[in-house]
């Protein structure tokens, strides 16, 4: 039986203006463990994290590809969410599918099953409207679909980019390739460590940064994140969470969050804000139900919380 959130309004009621954001990653049912409850068939994906997240306040562009046996209800959350879905592929075939179990204390996550579907032989031709989309936000899927998005669209004003420590081992080079491209680079902790082999937090910031981004963000999870540019260092706190229900898709709702706030002009500081109270929300919910729920009035109270963390 597939678990979607029922929709009571296709468009959002109070919509921003802002430079358009395309962002491309995957869209798939995802089956959830964790100690109390199990989910199957719910909306995931990196690509659906990043938009909702994003959508809430931003003009969104979606690159995708389903299966079809996408359900209605999942339409529906991207027609609310997103401006432009004329890159949202269907193709005969089922949707990717991943698994994932979660232990008591949330670290060390298993992968169930992973089922590409029609994710498998995906190649993203962009419209002649989303090749001039300013603002990229290439989420977490293979490298060489990020750089085929990335030579499609010439008219880049800012690429943000997103990976996992699955790339990194097993595609590193094209990895790199692609970072060069891109103007930040989202990482977490673990992956930081990974690609740089380096254990320094500030040695992991210069090798990250000499590979191509202008900026360089480490998250640390309930230590809240680092940005690196330049020579400078701000760290930003987090917004403690009392009952995390699932963690899937916290950091690409981090990355939506934070392309919202620079497709609106904000600074990088302020883009990692919105991104960790997006965050925050997110966890406390399986899948996007928490995202959907949230109002702007409880992301405006987080990010008033994480604005007096700020190096602290």
């Amino acid at each position: 039986m597939v678990l979607l959130i029922i929709i009571k309004s296709l468009k959002m009621e109070a919509y921003m203006p802002g430079k358009p954001i395309l962002i491309v990653g995957s869209i798939g049912l995802d089956t959830i463990e964790t100690i109390s409850e199990r989910r199957e068939s719910i909306l995931g994906g990196s690509a659906t994290y990043a938009t909702v997240s994003a959508g809430k306040s931003a003009d969104v562009h979606l690159v995708g590809i389903i299966g079809t046996d996408f359900p209605a209800e999942g339409k529906k959350i991207f027609e609310k969410y997103s401006q432009d879905l004329s890159n949202l592929d269907q193709k005969d075939g089922q949707t990717f599918s991943w698994g994932g179990r979660y232990p008591e204390d949330w670290d060390d996550r298993q992968t169930l099953f992973t089922e590409l579907g029609v994710f498998a032989n995906y190649e993203p031709k962009l419209t002649e409207k989303n090749k001039n989309t300013p603002i990229l936000f290439l989420a977490n899927i293979h490298p060489e679909l990020q750089l085929s998005v990335l030579q499609q669209n010439s008219k880049r004003e800012c690429v943000i980019i997103d990976t996992m420590n699955l790339w990194i081992d097993t595609e590193r080079k094209k990895l790199k390739e692609v970072i060069r491209y891109c103007d930040v680079l989202l990482l977490n902790e673990f992956e930081a460590e990974q690609f740089t082999r380096r254990k320094n937090h500030d040695d992991q910031g210069a090798v990250l940064q000499s590979l191509g981004p202008q900026q360089v963000i480490i998250k640390y999870g309930k230590k809240g994140a680092r940005l690196y540019s330049g020579h400078s260092v701000e760290t930003i706190g987090v917004f403690s969470v009392k009952n995390v229900v699932d963690p899937t898709g916290a950091g690409d709702a981090f990355g939506g969050g934070f392309a919202a706030a620079i497709a609106h002009g904000k600074s990088m500081t302020e883009a990692i804000i919105n991104g960790s109270a997006l965050a925050s929300i997110c966890i406390e919910g399986f899948g996007i139900e928490s995202l959907h729920r949230a109002s702007n009035d409880e992301i405006d109270h987080r990010k008033e919380y994480l604005r007096n963390t700020l190096n602290s």
